[in-house]
């Protein structure tokens, strides 16, 4: 029977000099100096140095010498001061070290297909699939230390605002809120489904109808969308509502959680309130909904220095409304050759513009343009008004505004990932007033910009929603965090009259409306309370608080971009009987039947 440990393996300091002590752990690192063989001992406290000395103990030295990697470990041992030249101040015990009197292999390691002591390249599929290795680096073990920390301090912040946890279903009704439902069908009701929520939208509501004027849950989330890179089938979200209360309210709560889970989990200390921009603000402006300011370049409109100019395809352009508009890229105009300008040229055509125009100005005050020969005097315009300076790159679109901020937009991310290191320190915003509803080309129709349930600027939903909806704002709110989209509410419909509009704005029926919302107009019957909320992307907050790119780095078991578990095998094949249970059939089954 092992013994059990008196300490971890990041406990121990020159304090506990001269104890004795037991350490349960994994072997980390072992060196072998041909006298005395030093064995590095780790958990996720921390590493602790073990010396073996054939001197002090013959049969304990030459049992370590069966050590490998990952082995798991009982030493017992008494703690000493390393000499001062060994002392390692990057780690918490790297002032002592443990001379082992007792040694016992609980557990042997095959070589372990990762790495675990060092970083490497391996492929996502590797780490997946040997996820429970992956995670014993010491990386992956702060990230979810810190993922731990948020959950506390969310709990902690919000219990002190009489927020109560109140946890929703998991299995409930198929609604069209946005992605494809997750279905699971029925064994004891045959031929019909439960979804898996993409939200607690509608559960949260009905606990606002039900009195619990302030609720919050950690909640999981499942959505059954086209799999992007950084994109999981379910995810955690940190999800609010409050009862009585006005968009100011929300955004008190937000930030001041978001200022204690910063403080508590890495120790920075934020400015509340955030900054505010509209919808219309950060579109004219970084032509993206969730910019990362940091980074400057904002649009300019440059449209009036050139409408006498020589260049016949822009003056006509401006003449028939279109816009010309653009940024800048400061001190860079000496990492653009031609052939880089080449590249962004046919990057934006991609998008659906007709070209880009660009102009570099070298320190040296050297002028080169794709407009030069048509346009040099505009182009002096534009430097004699300081709108250029040296060693500087400005990039424009020409056309229709929408169109061309959103071309830039992407532009100006593209040119950030290739230009620029990944700044420090954090950029946080709000954006408020979205659109309410918005054109969905693939489907043909009108969608919700967020949701639903979404109030709408009530001015103008009585304005346009018969013969502009496009043009119809919300009362929707997202929070940017470093270009990210962190968290989203909306003050939510109240009233029957107004949702039931809304569901036909977006073109349900009657029977449609009955169908998937049946329970949540009759609830507004009954007396509903005045209520909004927000709900803060988990998984999101806690890779920006670790500085992590992709989310994945912060969930314990997360899927690959194809939504399959390398290391489980889900999704898998399910046997026959278990298909007969649910009443199900497969195509191919059918299919093969039928020929």
């Amino acid at each position: 029977m092992f013994q059990q440990r008196t300490h971890t393996c990041g406990q121990l300091t020159k304090e506990d000099t001269g104890k004795k002590v037991v350490l349960n752990g994994w072997v980390d690192r072992i060196r072998n100096l041909g006298g005395l063989i030093f064995v590095l001992v780790r958990d996720r406290y921390g590493k602790t140095q073990v010396v073996f000395d054939p001197n002090d103990n013959k049969e304990v030295y030459e049992r370590s010498l069966e050590l490998k990697n990952e082995f798991v470990v009982s030493i017992t041992g008494v703690v000493r001061t390393r000499p001062e030249k060994d002392i390692n101040l990057g780690m918490k015990t790297g002032e002592i070290e443990v001379l082992a009197t007792q040694l016992e292999i609980i557990s042997e390691s095959e070589v372990p297909p990762i790495y675990i002591n060092k970083d490497e390249d391996v492929s996502e599929n590797l780490r997946l699939k040997y996820r429970y290795l992956d995670l014993r680096k010491e990386k992956m073990q702060k990230n979810l230390i810190i993922r731990h920390q948020v959950m506390k301090a969310t709990r902690d912040y919000l219990s002190s605002q009489n927020f109560l946890e109140i946890e929703t279903p998991y299995l409930t009704k198929s609604t069209p809120e946005g992605a494809r439902d997750f279905l699971v069908p029925s064994r004891l009701k045959p031929g019909t489904f439960y979804a898996l929520p993409q939200s607690p939208q509608l559960f949260k509501q009905l606990l606002m109808v039900a009195g619990f004027d302030r609720y919050f849950q950690i909640a999981r989330c499942f959505r059954d969308e086209d799999f992007r890179a950084d994109r999981q089938p379910e995810f955690t979200q940190i999800d609010i509502e409050a009862s009585f209360i006005k968009r100011e309210d929300i955004f008190n709560v937000t930030e001041q959680l978001i200022k204690d889970i910063f403080q508590k989990t890495i120790n920075e200390k934020i400015v509340v309130p955030f900054r505010r921009y509209t919808y219309d603000d950060v579109m004219n402006k970084y032509g993206s909904d969730k910019p990362d300011t940091r980074y400057g370049m904002e649009f300019i409109e440059l449209s009036n220095y050139f409408e006498e100019t020589e260049a016949k395809f822009i003056k006509e352009e401006l003449a028939n409304g279109s816009v010309l508009k653009g940024f800048i890229i400061p001190e860079k105009a000496e990492n653009f050759a031609r052939s880089k300008f080449d590249e962004l040229v046919e990057y934006v055509k991609s998008l659906g513009s007709s070209g880009m125009i660009w102009i570099s100005l070298t320190n040296s005050g050297d002028i080169r343009s794709n407009i030069k020969k048509i346009a040099e005097r505009e182009i002096r315009k534009l430097i004699e008004n300081d709108i250029i300076k040296k060693n500087s790159v400005m990039l424009m679109i020409l056309g229709e505004n929408s169109k061309v901020n959103q071309i830039l937009g992407q532009l100006r991310n593209k040119i950030i990932k290739q230009e620029f290191e990944k700044k420090s320190g954090f950029d946080f915003l709000w954006v408020i007033d979205f659109p309410m509803f918005s054109w969905s080309e693939e489907e043909q129709r009108i969608m919700a910009e967020h949701h639903p349930f979404t109030m709408p600027n009530l001015e103008d939903f009585k304005k346009f929603k018969d013969i502009d909806p496009l043009k119809i704002k919300s009362q929707s709110y997202d929070l940017v965090i470093n270009g990210y989209e962190i968290a989203s509410g909306s003050i939510r419909i109240h009233d029957r009259t107004i949702q039931k509009e809304v569901f036909e704005v977006l073109g349900l029926t009657e029977n449609e409306i009955e169908e998937k919302f049946g329970f949540l107009i009759e609830a507004f019957k009954y007396g509903a309370p005045p209520h909004g909320g927000i709900a803060v992307g988990m998984d999101r907050l806690v890779s920006v608080l670790v500085g992590e790119d992709s989310i994945k780095e912060v969930i314990a078991f997360p899927k690959t971009a194809s939504g399959s578990d390398p290391m489980t095998g889900a999704p898998s094949p399910v046997s026959k009987k278990q298909l007969d249970e649910l009443n199900l059939i497969l195509l191919n089954e059918l299919t093969n039947k039928e020929e």
